[in-house]
């Protein structure tokens, strides 16, 4: 019989960290090997929810954030989080020496910290994995105590510190494997659309994004004559969105709601162009679908990761992207436009797109867990 493979799993705090892990953990569980997983992560993060949603063990950490240029208000919080971060460790190493695991998947965020360096105190390898195109502080503290750094872009390599980079692999970032199963016609009963005009898929995340949404409603008068858009606003907009005055006789071409779940598969399936933010994770799903964008990415981010990230895509054929930080409903017109009235450039960009996407990220990363874990004696 198989020995149980005993899986420790790290990071979190946004969707970003959180569903690449969850992901892989799933393509491990495919395999059918024995296994035991723990989470470890913050009580308030988003870890914290959907390991409870999905039943995997969950261990709660205190960690801190350090803000390389505070900002007055921020400076009080710099200082006590000082503080906080060796009492993470701590906890950290008390977890993990009670767990033992076998191996320890990192995906990132502050809390991922305490934990790779509880992994180097007891000894156990650490597989790291970074979904931006710029490697994190975090990350980058990380790669130098990590066994294997599994990247989802080429292009980081080069902001790893040079003594980790034969460490590396690019591996992609994991996506749920669902989203490469959408129904096209289901999307279109759904939402009752038309075969007549292209449809656009306009998205600033699930909370919705307020400048997405001002380009969006700015632009509609234009849009409409050309296309039909299904926006994912955000709760808190959709009722602003329902007010704005549409041309005559176009009304029934915009189709706000407030978030899209169950049916993003079948939307990305029918969608024609996507409008939305370059995170890393908007990203990793439009080019594993192949789909056509134009990207707005959120300035400033951390590293200005998604204006970079928008630019790899852009630079590369798969998208348009708006760049300046106060982007116009001119300027998302300009981007729009030619796209909207191209069903060549379209697929040209969607072909340009599937090359950058690895639909096997999740199955890969876990090969290389599950690699560590065997190297090390103990898989």
């Amino acid at each position: 019989m198989a020995r149980t493979l005993r899986l420790l799993i790290t990071g979190g705090g946004t969707g970003g960290h959180t569903y690449p892990a969850l992901t892989t953990l799933a393509a491990v569980q495919r395999r059918r090997l024995p296994h035991d997983v723990l989470w470890v992560g913050t009580a308030n993060g988003l870890e914290a929810r959907i390991t409870a949603e999905h039943g995997i063990p969950f261990k709660a950490i205190t960690t801190g954030k350090l803000r390389r240029r505070p900002n007055l208000r921020e400076l009080g919080t710099n200082i006590a989080d000082v503080f906080r971060i060796p009492v993470g460790v701590a906890q950290a190493v008390g977890h993990a020496a009670r767990y033992l695991p076998d191996v320890v998947l990192s995906t990132g965020g502050y809390v991922a910290v305490p934990i790779g360096v509880a992994a180097k105190l007891i000894r156990r390898p650490l597989v790291m994995h970074e979904q931006t195109t710029v490697v994190g502080l975090a990350n980058r503290i990380l790669s130098r105590l990590a066994t294997r750094i599994a990247l989802s872009h080429e292009s980081s390599l080069e902001y790893l510190p040079a003594s980790a980079r034969t460490k590396a692999v690019v591996t992609g970032n994991p996506i749920r494997p669902e989203l490469l199963r959408g129904d096209r016609a289901a999307a279109y009963d759904h939402f009752g659309l038309t075969f007549e005009v292209p449809l656009i898929y306009v998205t600033g995340g699930a909370q919705g994004s307020k400048q997405i949404n001002t380009l969006i409603s700015e632009s509609l008068p234009v849009l409409l004559r050309h296309a039909q858009i299904v926006h994912q606003c955000g709760p808190a907009w959709i009722e602003h969105m329902r007010a704005v005055p549409l041309p005559p006789g176009l009304a029934d071409r915009y189709h706000p709601v407030p978030y899209v779940g169950a049916e993003l598969p079948d939307l990305f399936a029918a969608a024609d162009v996507v409008v939305a933010r370059s995170g890393a994770g908007t990203v990793s799903e439009l080019t594993a679908v192949g789909k056509p964008s134009v990207l707005v990415p959120l300035i400033p981010t951390g590293g200005d990761e998604q204006r970079k990230n928008a630019s790899y895509l852009a630079s590369s054929g798969a998208a348009r992207a708006l760049l300046e930080p106060r982007p116009t409903a001119e300027m998302l017109l300009a981007e729009l436009m030619p796209m909207l009235a191209d069903p060549a450039l379209r697929a040209a960009m969607a072909e340009a797109a599937r090359k950058l996407g690895r639909v096997d990220a999740a199955d890969a990363l876990a090969d290389v867990l599950l690699e560590a874990a065997a190297s090390s004696g103990r898989g």
